[in-house]
């Protein structure tokens, strides 16, 4: 299944009290790139998170957001009052050597390092996160994989039709091909003609079969018509596969490729329909270089 490389899903549920919500977007990139926001508290998880993302996302810049709302008595932290009093005492002893007092902020004392702690250990708070969220990761991959797959298809469809212009244009020139070195050889014969009637000379057959055999030479196009068309079967062929494979690279590569032929051809035919075609197959290769660039 083509899939391109944004997307957005989400998931969110209530489990013991505890409000758990998780946000995935995923934004292009040649390679991938995962970006875990939790909270502190919470941050044991990222691995876990980052190794679930990578089976099911192989490029693009994946942004996860996790959020943990415990309305709960339970998730009031406590006082550690063994160090709170340390403090005071701190406090108390540096008033004393001043020689006046001042009063004590509380509210100040509860943030200095120590004194608050989190409810229960950091093991028990994680496998209560653990549990929350990573059943949501899975439903929000499942919604971002979904709208990475519409948007695949519809990156495809328009691919495809670019593809069709493509092959109609390539038979285009297939068919004008043979008939340059036709044209070319009654006009050398022509101008070869005139010039020697009015020198009174006669022209030789294999000067002329010469000259025609090196124009042909150097303006064959057979083998970059007959390589462009096979890439576009190929780039055909990757399109219709259900293996679930990540294919941009490949059809970037193979783009590439198709418009190295396109400018052979180009360089090679002198013949005006064949450039005007030739044009044509560059501008609809352009454009599908520009949808892969959003495939994974």
């Amino acid at each position: 299944m083509i899939r391109s490389m944004t997307g957005y899903g989400e998931a969110s549920t209530q489990l013991d009290g505890v409000h758990y919500s998780i946000e995935v977007r995923a934004l292009n990139n040649k390679y991938f790139k995962s970006t875990v926001r939790l909270a502190e508290i919470y941050q044991g998880l990222e691995p876990e998170i980052e190794s679930r993302l990578r089976e099911k996302v192989y490029r693009g810049t994946v942004t996860v957001s996790a959020r943990c709302t415990d309305a709960t008595e339970s998730a009031a932290y406590e006082v550690n009052t063994a160090a709170l009093a340390r403090y005071v005492q701190q406090l108390r002893q540096i008033h004393d050597g001043l020689g006046e007092r001042t009063p004590v902020d509380l509210a100040g004392l509860l943030m200095l390092p120590g004194v608050l702690q989190p409810p229960g250990t950091a093991d028990a708070l994680l496998d209560k996160a653990r549990k929350g969220l990573m059943p949501l990761l899975d439903k929000a991959m499942i919604a971002l994989i979904a709208m990475r797959e519409r948007e695949g298809r519809v990156l495809a469809n328009d691919i495809r039709d670019h593809l069709e212009l493509i092959t109609k244009r390539l038979a285009t020139v297939g068919t004008l091909a043979p008939a340059v070195i036709a044209e070319y050889e009654g006009r050398l014969r022509t101008r070869i003609e005139t010039l020697l009637r009015e020198m009174g000379s006669s022209i030789q057959p294999p000067d002329v079969v010469r000259e025609i055999a090196v124009y042909a030479e150097r303006t064959d196009i057979a083998e970059e018509l007959k390589r462009l068309s096979a890439h576009v079967d190929q780039f055909q062929e990757l399109l219709a596969a259900k293996d679930g494979k990540p294919i941009g690279r490949t059809l970037d590569f193979l783009a590439q490729e198709m418009l190295r032929e396109a400018n052979t051809i180009a360089s090679k035919s002198p013949d005006a329909a064949i450039a005007r075609a030739t044009v044509e197959i560059k501008g609809a290769i352009d454009r599908i270089k520009e949808q892969v660039q959003n495939l994974e």
